[in-house]
Formats: C-alpha cells, structure tokens, sequence
C-alpha cells in the first residue's frame, strides 16, 4: 500500500475539526468535507480558534500555525475526497448517514485507501459491509478535545487485513497519539466502562441518594476523577450520551446500558448540556448551577 500523504476527513464539527488540525499539524494535507458552505465556515473558524489559542499559549508559533492551516482544504464536494489515502469519518451517530457516504466514496477512492470511522458506539462492521473494502476498513476512535486527548482507539473487525489495520495504529501514533487496540463491539474499551457509569450516576440521583452536586464533588474527590459524571454529561452532550446507550442496549440488550427515563426526558425537553446552556446544570449564569430536575432526595 502507497505511504499516507493525503487524509481526508468527513464532518467539521467537534470531532472533525479536532481530527482535521491535528493530522495538518502531523503535515499530512488535510481535506474537511462538510454538507454546506455556511457549516463548513463553522468548521474552519473552529480550527482557526484553536489553532489562535495554541499560539495565544506560547505552545505554537505563528508561521507554524499558518503553515497548518495551509494544509487543511475545507470543501462540500465528496469528489473532491477522491484522492485521499486515509478517510476518516466524524459525523453524526447515524448508520444510515455514514454508510451512504462510505458507498460513494468507495466508487471514487483507490483501492489502497483506508476508511475509517471515529464512531463512539457503532459497530465498524456496520460500515464496513457497506463498503468493497472491508478488509481495509478500520475504527479510529479520537476523544474530546481531540488536539488535546491523547487515546485513540484503533478498531480491528474480523473482516481488517493486518497490513490496513498496522497503517491505521502508525498514523494515529504519527499524530503524537497513544494508539490502543480493541476489538469491534458497540463502546469499545471506554464507553463499554464508561457508559454504564454515567448511566448508574443517572439512576443514583433518580432514586435520591444525593444531589447532583454532592453526587460529583464525591466522584472527583474520591476518586481523583477530573470531573464528575454530571459535568461529564453535560461536556459530551445528553443527547449524545442517551443515543450511545440506544446503540449499546440494542447490542447487548444488558439492563446497565439501557437508558435511565431521566436521561430520556431531559433529551425529549432539549436539555442537551453545555451546548444547549442547560442540561444536569445550567450554564446561563456566572458559574454552572444544578436543574431543579423535580427530584425528591431519599431520607436517610
């Protein structure tokens, strides 16, 4: 397979942006595929600010930031993907969506290109089926902040030839990652242990153990988390966190993925979490400060 020069990486948003500055950074040539131009302007903003604030920090020098952003090429045309030696897909959590992207770019790719899917709790099999290059289809799941956060896990199905799947660890390593290996089931390593956590702090707060806050400050303290599964809730999006325990329940059909009616009603009243400026706290103030979610707290 030819060396990896060119990446192409499909979605702009939180998980795109991130992924796209740090493969310019890597001095890979960098192309951002968004749906329209108004979004895709979002995107390259994003990557800018970023990019702004590294150098705002002393961690980066102007002419280097100029230099990155030269690599990245944000366009609205999947054609113009065709050339890439590594896709990386970053869209919302719809099989559906990624999958008709994945068909197309597979009639307009080479036959060395691998594809890859930064989902969080699909399964990379879904989207490799799709595809006529399953034995070059891998996961590569990225964290947020992506510049930042320094996991990648590296996604093996039973269908991924070893030479695609040993070209995607050395590209996330390339990016100054720590690449990992797991196998392909919903969640991975992370979300597998993750989720069902933050689903149990759910169910405490339902029941009245404690309140949000004191639910927290006692996952942070005692256990040296940097924050508590609320906070964390509310960073990774409600939403997000109640579509991941969908596709989880669906997969294992196991009570602790499946998602509390708390965290039900909060997506149905648009309570998504930071992005929403409300979700477990409520972000309009000076400091975030606890919903009144309508919960009575046990008497002890």
């Amino acid at each position: 397979m030819a060396e990896i020069r060119r990446v192409a990486v499909l979605g702009c948003g939180l998980m795109g942006s991130g992924i796209a500055e740090v493969s310019a950074k890597a001095g890979y040539e960098t192309w951002v595929r968004e749906v329209d131009d108004a979004t895709a302007d979002r995107g390259g903003k994003a990557i800018r600010r970023s990019l702004d604030r590294a150098v705002e920090r002393g961690k980066l020098e102007t002419a280097a930031r100029d230099e990155i952003f030269s690599r990245i090429h944000i366009t609205t045309r999947l054609g113009d993907l065709k050339d890439a030696d590594f896709v990386i897909e970053a869209v919302t959590e719809d099989l559906e969506l990624k999958n008709a992207m994945f068909r197309e770019l597979d009639g307009l790719c080479g036959p060395d290109t691998i594809f890859a899917s930064n989902t969080s709790s699909l399964t990379i099999a879904a989207m490799a089926a799709a595809t006529s290059r399953p034995d070059r289809f891998v996961g590569l799941h990225f964290f947020n902040p992506v510049p930042v956060m320094k996991l990648v896990e590296v996604v093996r199905t039973i269908a991924t030839g070893p030479t695609a799947f040993e070209r995607a660890f050395a590209f996330a390593r390339s990016l100054g990652k720590e690449p990992v290996e797991a196998k392909d089931a919903s969640g991975f390593i992370v979300n597998r242990l993750l989720v069902p956590y933050m689903l149990d702090a759910i169910h405490c707060l339902e029941q009245g153990l404690a309140t949000t806050e004191d639910i927290d400050k006692a996952m942070s303290l005692g256990t040296g988390y940097p924050m508590g599964p609320f906070t964390l809730s509310d960073f990774v999006g409600i939403d997000t966190l109640y579509r991941i325990a969908e596709i989880m329940f669906e997969e294992f059909r196991e009570p602790r993925f499946a998602p509390p009616p708390l965290l039900r009603r909060m997506v149905t009243l648009g309570y998504f979490g930071r992005k929403s400026g409300k979700g477990f706290y409520d972000y309009s103030g000076d400091r975030p400060a606890a919903v009144d979610l309508g919960i009575t707290r046990a008497r002890v």
